[in-house]
Formats: C-alpha cells, sequence, structure tokens
C-alpha cells in the first residue's frame, strides 16, 4: 500500500514517526513524508522520500508575521491574551477549564495555531495525495493538513501523539461544553478553522479531522488519557537524526551517571526555557557534591556564561539521547517527550521540570509508578534538585519503578509488528 506521513515543520514532532515510516518501508509499502521545505533536509537525512509542500517562509518566520499581525508582541504575550496564566495553572494541577476560558485558548491560541502550522501546506498536500492515492496518511498530532489530505482523497487516517493526548481530551471537553451552550452562543474556532479548508474540497466535517479513524500512541497503555478514541499502541523507538556515538560513552562511568538535559527545541524557542543560566549554576554547585558523574547538555553560549564547572561536571553541546541515557542512574529533564519516553523505555529514574501542557500528567504517572519524580518550574532551586536527585540515587524503589515500566513499555508492539494492523486499519477504513 501508499503510505503518506506528514509533520509541520517541528524535528521533534517528524522524528517521532520516522521508526515507524522505516518499518513499512522494509515491509514493502511505499512511504512519502510531506512536510514545509524547511524540512525536507531533516526527512532525507532520515532515509526517507520528502514532498516539500507549502511555501517557503519558515515557521520561526510564519510565528513573528503572525504576532504582528495580530500585535502580540512576543510568543509569552500571545500566551498570555490566550489566557496563559490560568491554562497553565489549571493544567500544572490537571484541573478542568470552563467555557469561557476554555473557548478563550481555542480562540486566541489554539486554532491560530493550527492554521500557522498548516495552512500553508494544504493546498499542496492534497494536490499531491490526489495524484498519488495513498491507501493511508498517519499525521503527527499537530498536524492537520494530513487529516484534510486523507479526507479529500479517501484515505485512511491515522494519527500519530508525541505525548499525552490532551488535545482530544481538552477536544472533547469542549464539544461537550458547547452543546450545553445557548444556541446563539457555539461558536467553535477550531470548526470554523478547519470548515474553511472543508468547504473549499466539498468535504463533510467530522470530528475525525481532529482524531483520525485511530490514533498510535507509543507511551505505556496504563499512562494513556481516557478520551473514548481508538488507540493503537506501539513501542517508543528513539530517533532524533544522524547521530555518532562518542568515544567517552565506550567505557562504564566511575560514579553512578545524570544526565541534565533540556532538549533542543529550547535552543530555537526560547520562551520554552526552564531554567536561567543561574539556575543552572546553583544546580551545578549544589550536587557538586554527591558523589556522581554530571554530563549536561548546554549549547556553547550559555557554557560560556557559567561562572565555573565543577570537577565531576561534563558538558557537551549535543550526545543522542540513546546513547548517554542507558548508561546513566537518573536523568534530569525538561518533560519533552523524547526525554520522557527515552528514560521509561531504558528504566531510568527521572527527575523532570516542565511547562509542557500534559506535565501534570507526567509528573502523576511518575508519582503513580515511582519511576521519578518532578519539580514545578517555578520552584526550581540549586537545593530542591540535588534533595531530588539524591532520592531517586539512594532510594531503590525508584529504580524498580522504572524498571516495571519499562517491562510495560518494551511488552508493546514494535512499529515493525504495528504493520500488519496498519495494513488491516487502512483496508478498513478507506474508501
Amino acid at each position: 500500500m501508499r503510505v503518506l506521513f506528514t509533520s509541520f515543520p517541528g524535528n521533534t514532532h517528524f522524528f517521532n514517526s520516522v521508526p515507524l515510516a522505516w518499518a513499512l518501508g522494509a515491509a514493502g509499502h511505499e512511504v512519502r513524508v510531506a512536510s514545509s521545505p524547511e524540512l525536507v533536509d531533516t526527512i532525507t537525512r532520515a532515509g526517507l522520500t520528502a514532498v516539500p509542500v507549502g511555501s517557503a517562509e519558515t515557521l520561526k518566520e510564519k510565528t513573528r508575521r503572525a504576532m504582528a499581525e495580530r500585535d502580540h508582541g512576543s510568543v509569552e504575550q500571545w500566551q498570555r491574551k490566550a489566557g496563559g496564566p490560568a491554562h497553565q495553572q489549571a493544567a500544572s494541577r490537571g484541573r478542568l477549564l470552563g467555557w469561557d476560558d476554555l473557548f478563550r485558548l481555542y480562540e486566541v491560541a489554539i486554532a491560530p495555531a493550527a492554521g500557522l502550522m498548516n495552512d500553508s501546506m494544504v493546498d499542496d498536500l492534497v494536490a499531491f495525495a490526489r495524484r498519488w492515492q495513498p491507501d493511508l496518511v498517519l499525521w503527527d498530532a499537530a498536524s492537520y493538513a494530513g487529516a484534510i489530505a486523507a479526507a479529500a482523497t479517501g484515505a485512511a487516517s491515522g494519527r500519530v501523539l508525541y505525548s499525552h493526548d490532551t488535545d482530544a481530551s481538552m477536544r472533547a471537553r469542549f464539544v461537550r461544553l458547547k452543546e450545553g451552550r445557548p444556541p446563539g452562543d457555539r461558536r467553535d474556532p477550531m470548526r470554523e478553522w478547519i470548515t474553511g479548508w472543508t468547504d473549499k474540497y466539498e468535504l463533510e466535517f467530522a470530528e475525525t479531522l481532529f482524531t483520525g479513524h485511530f490514533t498510535i500512541d507509543q507511551l505505556p497503555a496504563s499512562f494513556r488519557v481516557d478520551t473514548g478514541l481508538n488507540y493503537i499502541s506501539t513501542r517508543y523507538v528513539p530517533y532524533n537524526g544522524p547521530a555518532v556515538h562518542p568515544q567517552w560513552l565506550w567505557e562504564a562511568p566511575a560514579a553512578p551517571r545524570v544526565l541534565m538535559t533540556f532538549g533542543l527545541s529550547v535552543r530555537e524557542w526560547g520562551h520554552q526555557q526552564i531554567m536561567s543560566v543561574e539556575q543552572i549554576q546553583d544546580t551545578l554547585d549544589a550536587v557538586a557534591g554527591l558523589g556522581i558523574e554530571l554530563v549536561v547538555t548546554l549549547p556553547d553560549e550559555q557554557r560560556e556564561r557559567l561562572p565555573r564547572v565543577p570537577a565531576n561536571t561534563r558538558i557537551v553541546d549535543f550526545v543522542p539521547l540513546q546513547c548517554v541515557v542507558p548508561s546513566c542512574s537518573a536523568v534530569i529533564h525538561q518533560g519533552s517527550p523524547g526525554g520522557f519516553n527515552i528514560c521509561l523505555l531504558y528504566g531510568v529514574p527521572q527527575l523532570v521540570v516542565s511547562i509542557a501542557p500534559d506535565a501534570h500528567l507526567k509528573s502523576r504517572h511518575l508519582a503513580d509508578t515511582g519511576a521519578g519524580l518532578s519539580i514545578e518550574p517555578g520552584e526550581v532551586t540549586g537545593a530542591k534538585v540535588g534533595a531530588a536527585l539524591a532520592r531517586l540515587l539512594d532510594d531503590p524503589s525508584f529504580q524498580t519503578g522504572a524498571r516495571r515500566v519499562r517491562q510495560e513499555l518494551i511488552g508493546q508492539p514494535s512499529p515493525a509488528e504495528l504493520v500488519p494492523e496498519l495494513e488491516r486499519l487502512a483496508a478498513r477504513h478507506r474508501r
């Protein structure tokens, strides 16, 4: 069969689908990956065939233009106008938003962001899909252009999650609250956005444009958000681009190794930074006496701003997580899907400091399984990080909890084992 992957130009979102694309290609299926031109080199470096769609304008350029057109000033100001503080406070505690806050979030942030990430790709993507005629379209959960292309060609539509399914959970709550509103007060910004495209292509609106016919989930099944949708489990397989296993990792560490990493996306989008240079220095000083080998990933410009680097600390610009995490006794990270999932995969206790929309879910699952700890970003100090890290290293229950989650995760079908199920789903849902 022919399988079309789609992703907006976010590296980590695309990386999430690469092992599955490889598995489908190895099984003899034709695979194409469509995205904006800025992602083409990243796609081809993964050994996959790219289909450039949409304008050459980069996502950063689109974001700056959108902020200027809406007089947002900055990403942070955009978030505040969307009710960011209310949303973040609710999300951090797992509290459900009421109609007013939820509607404002959809109107000011979620629907405009969907347009920002997808609009420029839709026309080209639909045109390509109509010519190539895919049997199955697998789209990153934020890349609704793929769902539109699937509907326009009658292909089966599968959504690929990159983390907890907070989008579907929030969408289901929005629809329920909307149905309880007076008839004249039922605006739906997401539906208004996507029907601009379905009307153009004479398609009927359906909620599957937001959810797909099915959803592929790489988290352990016990971590799943209950939305009533059809979820297909698969094992997480790490990929983060071309990688080199450095020589300093060839030997086992002389002391327990701890990795502190903040991900690559933070370097591109400064508003995602969770720890200042001062907080990083405070943390390095606080853990200097723990008898560990600390590996920290930092770009050179941040490294140069550190007043001192303790003797037990190695600072590198980048190291592939799949190379370093298996040798670690604990990992401190910002809650990215890659960092979170790879710690689960290798059974390594983790300390999460996150501003992600699903931060409360990550914290809850780590607490429930005993696989790790979390600290609220606004409460980060070197002393708190040091105390939490000491707990992870000294209490064997965290290692036990992390290994238990690992057993659940590796028990899920690998991407290769998932291929026959995708063949069945494609046959069932395509027109």
